[in-house]
């Protein structure tokens, strides 16, 4: 029976790391109260367990008296005598009180609460190891899906990689290995919970951390960083020494450096770009290659309205207007895209014409009015088809639909029913 106690904790202190004088306190704490019901109301009683051999001893403090009144706080003269040669009246001595049988008594009861207390252990060890570690990448293997929850083995401890925190182009399979970036460790009500992100914008930028030496030792500094997860991230990136080109060293020689962290990212695009104190220039870098005509800033709204060519408009604001949204984010600024005024020409005259076309069908749609339509057709969703790809979250923050955004994406959806209706 004592071996299969040995062999207990044998298992937790080599595959959890369970230090084994914790797990002796946690038996014996359990095994106390099962002495208590065996042996009965015994003065100082504890709990002994011999950690080579596993046997397990109950022992009491007994007061020597000559004439005992009460066996469970006193013990005869003769009796102390046998432990201590020269005991003497009123010595406190500890006396074994091991009732028949107790060592399998005891370990049924242990048993019962052993994985209570094991497991207490092991969350504190969890969150002693782990809170320390918020910000680093671990890697590990997927275990199980709970819902759209992964449940990631870390090697000692399982961790919780949640559906807000996965990117939502990417699927996994049981038993792949992935890294994560360790977001948080919650110690919650059922004890430490260690959660992971793969979509967080930290995780992009602890990738160029390991990646790229300049930033690590501080040559390089990371400004700002903005992402749409699984599609594209920008990071601006700036440095004081003039004999080091920021973005250069990030994209690395022949591009690998920069190619290892798109592979990690399953292709996801990455913009580097170079951070400056002008807003004007840091919102040029962030919208290249697209050409910008002028530009009109508030520094007091932290506002900038930028005129393109009209070939120039679909590239800046790219698509479904994420390199405008991101780099509003990137920026801190809200930047506002339009097209500039054409002069007389065909290609011109043909683009207008689309675009009027473009806002004139939203324009149609039940629930949205010819100023929402004009403003998503200048966010680069020219289409219905275009709109109902996009999140309720980043049609708010197009200034002139705001609030609107969820009102729109239901009027949409619902004329998309109406046409899928007429086509069966």
């Amino acid at each position: 029976m004592n071996a299969d106690l040995l062999a207990v904790f044998e298992f937790w202190e080599r595959e959890k790391g369970i230090n084994r004088d914790t797990l002796l306190a946690a038996v014996q704490e359990s095994l106390l109260a099962a002495a208590k019901k065996a042996v009965g109301p015994a003065r100082e009683l504890r709990v002994h367990i011999d950690p080579k051999n596993g046997d397990i001893k109950a022992f009491a403090k007994l007061i020597v008296s000559e004439k005992v009144i009460s066996k469970h706080d006193q013990m005869s003269v003769f009796d102390a005598r046998r432990i201590k040669a020269d005991a003497q009246v009123g010595e406190e001595l500890d006396f074994e009180v091991t009732p028949a049988g107790f060592g399998r008594i005891a370990s049924q009861y242990a048993k019962q609460s052993l994985m209570q207390q094991l497991r207490r252990a092991e969350k504190q060890l969890i969150y002693n190891e782990f809170k320390d570690r918020v910000g680093d990448i671990v890697s590990g293997t997927v275990r199980r899906f709970e819902r759209s929850d992964v449940t990631v083995d870390l090697g000692k401890y399982e961790a919780l990689l949640p559906n807000r925190e996965r990117v939502p182009t990417e699927e996994y399979q049981v038993g792949e290995r992935i890294r994560c970036y360790v977001k948080a460790v919650d110690n919650g009500p059922h004890g430490p919970e260690i959660i992971l992100s793969r979509a967080d914008p930290q995780f992009v930028l602890k990738l160029f951390q390991v990646e790229v030496s300049e930033i690590h030792d501080g040559t390089i500094e990371v400004k700002a960083i903005a992402r749409e997860p699984g599609f594209r991230t920008k990071i601006a990136v700036y440095t004081r020494d003039e004999k080091v080109d920021p973005v250069g060293a990030c994209v690395g020689l022949r591009g690998q450096r920069v190619k290892n962290i798109v592979r990690e990212l399953n292709n996801e695009k990455v913009d580097i770009i170079r951070w400056s104190p002008n807003i004007r220039d840091f919102v040029t870098n962030a919208l290249s290659p697209a050409l910008l005509k002028s530009f009109d800033i508030d520094e007091s709204r932290r506002r900038i309205k930028i005129l393109v060519a009209l070939d120039q408009l679909s590239q800046a604001i790219g698509k479904r207007g994420q390199n405008a949204r991101l780099t509003s984010r990137l920026t801190g600024w809200q930047v506002d895209i339009e097209p500039e005024e054409a002069p007389a020409g065909v290609e011109e005259d043909k683009f207008q014409a689309q675009f009027t076309e473009a806002v004139r069908n939203l324009a149609s749609i039940p629930g949205i009015t010819q100023e929402q339509a004009d403003a998503l057709v200048n966010a680069g969703m020219p289409s219905l088809e275009a709109l109902l790809q996009v999140e309720a979250a980043d049609l708010a923050e197009i200034p002139t639909i705001g609030e609107a955004a969820a009102t729109i994406l239901d009027a949409a959806r619902q004329e998309l029913t109406r046409r899928t209706v007429k086509v069966d």
